[in-house]
């Protein structure tokens, strides 16, 4: 195996090794591994690396406690790094706005998992000390506090140094009071017939009892004055999520581009959704929930059912963080914190805008120069066909030796995918068994199992349906790789199959022979 680090122009992928072989035996030692995304290298499976709750251990005797690192905070500072490759000015400027972006994805999930569920143990009372001995509600303690520090660096970074950076460069993220009448008129006509008509405002009054707040919602704050009545109410309206996040400005004629915060346009508009109220202040807020999943699998008959109903019961988490604008007034914030049932330790005053992640959006936009360069893998040598325009043999590369692959400088598909293709459409394969961790939407590998099914190909496939965040999308490849004829299972009871793996069984001759690969990341291309 061999583990590197990317040049500039190929950080886009993460670096990795592997190989393939070919035994007339069982195999197992050796394969091939693929690359994955920048997002999923600094996030992806980051987590999920800790499956298990509490893992308490005994430190060695002869260790000094300082040799011990707490797993959150170690976490939080590796998130942190993800923070300085956005604030670093040698980082080409959309990969800065990406990365600024995937450090509030990351610690989005941190607190939806691991803040939530050691918050869980705590309140249940079956958080233990960790293996220095620091108390749990020590270690929330210690990372409230440098979650605030971070969050509050991430909002000073793109606001002090980001956002200028995109304004040189002819990127302006503008706000309603700056904008000239002709724009504001062009974006009245863009918010009454695309805006206007999916929000929906809801008022708390007796009547009206606080609306459900949905996880990872943007949403504005509305206080009004009923002019008849002389009454106070309070409202929320929810930010679109099937909307761009920043809104394109129609062109002026220059080259410039200009965006404005979707919530900064709606926040302008407010009067046309109470009419006839006076609007006395509005304020953006998010909440972040307890998301995640917890199946007793000892006790549950059946696993998929089990699955499918904590996966519908996890918009109504516990809320663990309330993020607002740093100018809310204060009986704004008094009425979300008693409503959502927070303490004032889990609540994070940011200056404007919140939830970054919309920052994804800058990646779309043409302009190679303020890119990384794009990295174009090539196919292994040893993948490479005999003749020009001809079909590579893979199964004859993988008998000739065991090959050693290193994404993303090799590729992917032309490896990988190819190997199980081959396989399905091989009349001499008998068989192929494979795990599945997660996959892309349209999976060119699922898509092979089921070809080789329904060829009639004997095919094994385990589709681990914990793996977090992606359980709704395993379990409905398990049911299609099911209908397709595919044996699935499901895993290990109380264990995660992380490990990704293939075995391909062929008749060669007299004699079967397996050719396996075996890789990290994920079979994803």
């Amino acid at each position: 195996m061999a583990y590197g680090r990317c040049p500039p122009q190929a950080r886009h992928r993460a670096a990795s090794g592997g190989q393939f072989t070919r035994r007339s035996r069982p195999a197992g030692q050796n394969g091939a591994v693929e690359g994955t995304d920048l997002e999923d290298t600094v996030a992806g499976d980051g987590l999920d690396e800790y499956e298990n709750d509490e893992v308490v251990l005994e430190p060695a005797e002869d260790l000094p406690v300082d040799r011990f690192l707490d797993r959150e905070i170690s976490w939080l500072r590796f998130n942190r790094r993800v923070l300085d490759l956005a604030e670093d000015e040698a980082t080409p400027l959309l990969e800065r706005a990406n990365f600024t972006a995937i450090f509030a994805s990351n610690l989005d999930e941190f607190f939806m998992v691991r803040v939530a569920g050691l918050k869980r143990r705590i309140v249940t009372g079956l958080a233990v000390p960790t293996n220095i001995g620091t108390p749990p509600q020590e270690v929330y303690a210690q990372i409230s506090a440098l979650a605030h520090e971070l969050q509050e660096r991430h909002a000073r970074s793109f606001n002090a140094s980001l956002k200028p950076a995109l304004a040189e460069a002819g990127i302006h993220i503008v706000q309603w009071a700056d904008l000239s009448p002709a724009d504001q008129a062009q974006l009245e006509r863009v918010f009454d017939a695309q805006i206007f008509p999916v929000l929906m405002p809801l008022a708390v009054d007796p009547a009206h009892p606080f609306p459900y707040i949905s996880g990872l919602s943007l949403s504005l704050s509305v206080r009004v004055r009923n002019p008849n009545t002389d009454r106070e109410e309070f409202a929320r309206v929810k930010v679109p999520t099937n909307l761009p996040r920043f809104i394109h400005l129609p062109e002026d004629g220059t080259e410039q581009e200009r965006f404005i915060p979707l919530e900064d346009l709606i926040g302008a508009h407010l009067h046309e959704l109470f009419p006839g109220m006076e609007i006395l202040a509005h304020h953006a807020f998010r909440v972040t929930r307890n998301e995640d999943v917890q199946v007793d699998e000892d006790e549950s008959e059946n696993l998929i059912q089990a699955l499918e109903q904590q996966i519908l019961n996890r918009r109504f988490g516990p809320p663990i963080r309330l993020e607002v604008s740093e100018h809310m007034d204060r009986l704004t914030l008094e009425l979300l914190v008693r409503e959502l049932d927070i303490t004032e330790q889990e609540v994070y005053r940011l200056p404007s805008p919140l939830d970054l992640r919309g920052l994804f959006q800058f990646g779309g936009l043409d302009r190679p120069a303020l890119k990384y360069a794009k990295h174009v893998p090539t196919t292994s040598v040893s993948l490479l066909p005999s003749e020009p325009n001809a079909d590579p043999e893979i199964f004859g590369a993988i008998s000739r030796g065991d090959i050693l692959l290193h994404h993303p400088y090799e590729s992917f598909s032309t490896s990988v995918v190819a190997f199980i293709e081959a396989a399905a459409h091989d009349p001499a394969v008998l068989a192929i068994k494979q795990t599945l961790y997660r996959t892309s939407g349209d999976s060119p590998i699922v898509e092979a199992l089921i070809d080789a099914a329904e060829s009639g190909k004997a095919v094994l496939a385990l589709v681990e349906v914990k793996a977090r965040f992606d359980e709704a999308a395993n379990i409905q490849w398990a049911k299609k790789l099911e209908k397709a004829g595919v044996h699935v299972v499901y895993g290990i009871v109380g264990l995660k199959t992380h490990s990704k793996l293939c075995l391909v069984v062929r008749q060669e001759g007299g004699r079967l022979r397996r050719y396996s690969h075996i890789g990290t990341g994920n079979y994803n291309p």
